[in-house]
């Protein structure tokens, strides 16, 4: 019995084995689900497929293939990618963010902003325009991790209001637009568009734009920071032991501060990606859009880890992408939220798993000691 409880204790303590087993148990229940409801599950898988590879198999049993799908599926990716980057690292600094929704309001309105107003100069315009909404992202977040380290406010209470308050700013001064309406304001000139001509006729008319290789960019500036810089360093050890690092000299309230700015940037860059990449209009946002949200559960599959948080955003990104083409098979397309759902319920289980391996270890030891 220890034998196994240690070989439980191996794999709970690997990270990627765990988020791999967790999403195969979330798609295992899904399976079952559809059986209950007297639906076939190869539907489902049917088309995954097809957004992954943009395969497709008709009832008159004829194959096609339509890179257009892996284009939208790159699209849907993109924003749950950077606010679970977001997300995942605040939490390497011992913080929970959860405004990131927020955030990436203050980034999508700034940019918005940028893109109808400033001067229509090739390149600089978009550049500028996404700068912008990094900046405002970071702020927006800056603001959180001050409060935090100067007064030692909850994060998570001033995320929930810092959102809300992202939303309507950005509603009151949408409106204020000349030309808008409650849906949308007028076209950004061409010069402000993250539209790559390339990418959307490789991939068949997709919306796929340059937001791809921004994001890839910041994946990679993610894990350059963690893993390779001393500002990495300080707000690793601030998120293991504050305590600690206060006492090695580590400036804390910096190293707080700096962790929610910088989350709120990747944040930022999320609504700037979405509102100059996938629409020629700046729109007016009538509630939150959930990109913020479904980054928690993108940062907690990929473990707050760069690379995890992209496989992570990848899969959630595909099961958002397949929804549409589950209906066409009679499919709820709801079953997508609900493998979301499991993975991020099983992920959370991890915690308890870890405590009642511990508890049976020790009771092994304890009976075999006493007899």
């Amino acid at each position: 019995m220890l034998k196994k409880e240690r070989l439980l204790e191996v794999f709970t303590g690997s990270d990627a084995l765990v988020s791999a087993a967790v999403v195969l148990l979330g798609f295992a229940a899904a399976t079952l689900i559809i059986i209950a409801i007297g639906r076939n599950p190869a539907g489902m898988y049917e088309a995954i497929l097809q957004v992954m590879t943009g395969i497709s198999h008709s009832r008159d049993n004829v194959w096609g293939w339509n890179p257009r799908y892996i284009g939208e599926w790159l699209v849907a990716s993109i924003p749950l990618i950077l606010c679970g980057l977001s997300m995942g690292f605040a939490a390497r600094t011992g913080l929970f963010n959860i405004g990131a929704e927020g955030q990436c309001i203050a980034g999508l309105t700034a940019a918005q902003f940028i893109g109808l107003f400033f001067p229509p100069i090739p390149v600089l315009h978009w550049i500028v325009a996404v700068t912008g909404g990094v900046a405002a992202g970071a702020v927006w977040g800056g603001i959180v991790g001050f409060f935090k380290a100067r007064f030692k406010v909850s994060e998570v209470v001033a995320t929930i209001m810092m959102n809300y308050i992202a939303l309507y700013f950005h509603r009151i001064f949408t409106l204020r637009i000349p030309g808008s309406n409650t849906y949308k304001t007028h076209d950004y000139p061409a010069t402000a568009t993250l539209a790559s001509p390339l990418l959307a006729s490789l991939t068949n008319g997709s919306r796929l734009n340059y937001s791809l290789w921004l994001t890839l960019a910041a994946v990679v500036i993610y894990w350059l920071i963690m893993g390779k810089t001393r500002l990495g360093y300080s707000l690793r050890a601030t998120g293991l032991n504050r305590d600690a690092a206060l006492y090695g000299g580590i400036n804390v309230n910096f190293s707080i501060t700096a962790a929610m700015a910088i989350a709120g940037a990747f944040a930022g860059l999320a609504g700037a990606s979405v509102s100059l990449g996938v629409f020629s209009f700046g729109r007016v946002l009538s509630g939150m859009e959930g990109y913020g949200f479904d980054g928690i559960a993108v940062a907690l599959v990929g473990n707050s880890t760069a690379w995890g948080t992209a496989l992570a955003g990848l899969l959630f990104g595909m099961l958002k992408s397949a929804q549409s083409l589950m209906q066409n098979r009679q499919i709820p397309k709801e079953i997508t939220a609900i493998i979301m759902g499991l993975v991020v319920v099983f992920i959370s289980l991890r915690a308890g798993v870890k405590l009642l391996i511990d508890w049976r270890m020790k009771e092994s030891i304890r009976r075999q000691r006493s007899e």
